[in-house]
């Protein structure tokens, strides 16, 4: 937690109390059996004792372990001081270890479906670039720009904005500029997809919690009947993605 916001939000309660209870649950089980665990609040917990607080509102509520622990995850993921990278990896996880689709993550965390999709894409980024976002070094707007750019070339374009302070604007124009070295081979522009093709991208990404793509490469008649032939893209960023895209086609069997 970041102290700084931590001491402002003691000083908000200070002055103005509570406004939200806490949200909490009794333990019926273990070490700690009959007393309380906090499943939704924990910053406003702790920034009460700093205000001096001897009591605080709370609001008991009988949640099993994995929901109490998708709910926790969920009020942190909503925090305003949250960085980008840091909202995806918690996104990840509720569809990875919650089994939340991409439109069901995104609705816990009252984001749109695109907004949590390009905030999904950052992890796609090269280590060294995703540090440089969590350690603020790059915004949001600059990480977007490197993704049309293949590894290697995110390093080196990172590093140069970074060092020069570019802006967003200026980020795209070097990305473009990289682009005759090092620039991912761009397609040509592809047509409109069918709503029914849109829909069986998005069940297949969310299953594979994956960027997928289906393309349509040519149309047969087959007895009277038109056939499409085509293949599937699944996106990945490291051979560990790889491997857990394998795992997860393996449990669909």
């Amino acid at each position: 937690m970041d102290e700084g916001a931590l001491y402002e939000l003691a000083e908000s309660i200070r002055a103005q109390g509570i406004m939200q209870p806490i949200l909490v649950r009794r333990l019926s089980q273990g070490a700690h059996a009959g007393k309380y665990e906090i499943i939704a609040g924990e910053r406003r917990s702790r920034a009460a004792k700093l205000a001096g607080l001897e009591r605080v509102p709370v609001l008991v509520r009988d949640v099993p372990n994995e929901a109490a622990a998708a709910m926790a995850l969920i009020e942190n993921i909503q925090r305003e001081d949250l960085n980008p990278l840091e909202e995806a990896q918690g996104l990840q996880r509720l569809i990875r270890e919650f089994g939340l689709t991409h439109e069901q993550a995104a609705q816990a965390v009252g984001r749109s479906r695109s907004a949590a999709s390009n905030l999904l894409r950052l992890l796609n980024l090269a280590d060294p670039v995703q540090s440089m976002l969590m350690a603020g070094d790059l915004e949001m707007g600059h990480a977007r720009a490197l993704l049309s750019l293949d590894r290697a070339a995110q390093i080196t374009a990172a590093n140069q904005v970074a060092a020069k302070s570019l802006s967003v604007r200026e980020t795209e124009s070097l990305v473009k500029k990289l682009g005759a070295e090092f620039q991912l081979v761009t397609q040509k522009p592809k047509k409109e997809k069918s709503r029914d093709l849109r829909r069986i991208e998005e069940e297949l990404s969310d299953l594979l919690t994956a960027e997928v793509e289906v393309r349509i490469k040519k149309r047969v008649k087959r007895n009277g009947r038109v056939e499409e032939m085509g293949d599937i893209s699944i996106q990945f960023g490291s051979l560990d993605e790889l491997n857990g895209l394998i795992e997860r086609l393996r449990g669909a069997e």
